[in-house]
């Protein structure tokens, strides 16, 4: 069953798809019904378990397509949960509204799931204020300086998950990658939400390319954090003269790779990510983790809880190992020549 929720004009449009199948009858699922999940306490093992999935910016309607969601889903069925049989998955969207994160979130406790997985920092930080008794999932900057959880070991409460950068020192590794693709670089956009700019993420980024002799300039991005918001933030990007960027690695951009690797091609920018899908779409150069082996661990963290575990026992994982990834093509419509003491350090080049 698709649904979307009413809300009135002074709210966020909020949107979410709910897949709920009646369950046959115990009889006739006769030795099934013996391999299904083990319901946690208090739960009913005559009823499927219900996941959440709150997505800031992601329309509902694409998140089964998003590759990370497809692996999630996929581990799934492989640990034994097959979706509208013993597990109910409802979808949410923020649709880029972040200033509505509060709100969205209400939204999403009120229908009151089992399990609730949610991306970014900043979203998890409203559920976190919101309940402290519905398990969540959490795919994350770093969770501690975040304010997500306050040790990795054992975050304790309700919240576990997985970190997609181990530190500061990503930051460093992208200018300097920049700096060694891109002979001449001088000035280096950023692009990010407003938050991460103005937050952690965007002072880290500043120390890092002043450390290392480089002009790191912005346009923030605000709400709505939608298609036509990328458009205005190129057009300031090329206002600053920027010869190469950096897209912050933040689910809104995740959303808008595509987009975001045609502008960046179109205004000649070589460009650097966290994530290698936007290489994969024609973005230049990612360096950062494997993030469907991130999303494989929240599926497995899933059926943990869902047999019993509790979440704040669950060490909240940084990732171990990191990529580097090069677009061969991109380099050449771009005019660059790769330097070889890059191309030899590449983990997979893309032809």
């Amino acid at each position: 069953m698709d649904c979307t929720l009413p809300v009135s004009a002074s709210r966020c449009v909020i949107s979410v798809q709910t897949t709920a199948l009646t369950l046959v009858l115990v009889a006739l699922l006769g030795p099934a019904i013996a391999l299904a999940p083990r319901a946690t306490e208090g739960q009913s093992a005559t009823r499927p378990y219900r996941v959440a999935i709150a997505h800031p910016s992601t329309p509902v309607a694409q998140l089964a397509e998003s590759p990370h969601y497809k692996v999630l889903f996929a581990e799934l069925r492989q640990l034994g949960y097959v979706e509208g049989e013993n597990l109910i998955v409802e979808r949410w969207s923020a649709g880029g509204r972040t200033e509505h994160f509060p709100d969205f979130a209400r939204e999403v406790v009120q229908r009151r799931p089992d399990l609730i997985v949610a991306t970014s920092s900043r979203l998890l930080i409203h559920f976190k204020a919101i309940t402290t008794t519905i398990p969540i999932v959490g795919i994350t900057g770093d969770p501690i300086a975040g304010g997500v959880v306050g040790n990795l070991a054992r975050p304790g409460g309700n919240i576990t998950g997985f970190a997609s950068t181990p530190g500061d020192e990503i930051y460093a590794k992208h200018v300097q990658l920049l700096n060694e693709a891109v002979p001449g670089v001088s000035r280096v956009a950023f692009l990010g939400p407003r938050a991460s700019w103005e937050g952690r993420d965007g002072r880290a980024m500043r120390d890092a390319a002043q450390r290392l002799g480089t002009r790191l300039v912005a346009a923030p991005l605000s709400d709505p954090i939608q298609e036509v918001e990328f458009r205005r933030a190129f057009v300031a990007i090329a206002r600053e003269r920027a010869n190469a960027l950096i897209v912050s690695n933040d689910p809104e951009n995740f959303t808008h790779r595509r987009l975001i690797a045609e502008l960046a091609n179109e205004a000649h920018l070589p460009t650097v990510t966290a994530a290698r899908e936007f290489v994969d779409v024609g973005c230049l150069m990612s360096y950062g983790p494997d993030f469907p082996h991130l999303f494989r661990g929240v599926a497995q963290y899933i059926d943990r809880i869902i047999k019993g575990a509790n979440p704040g026992d669950l060490p909240y994982q940084h990732p171990t190992k990191f990529d580097l990834i090069i677009n061969q093509k991109t380099a050449k419509m771009l005019g660059l020549r790769i330097p070889p003491s890059i191309l030899l350090r590449a983990d997979q080049l893309l032809e």
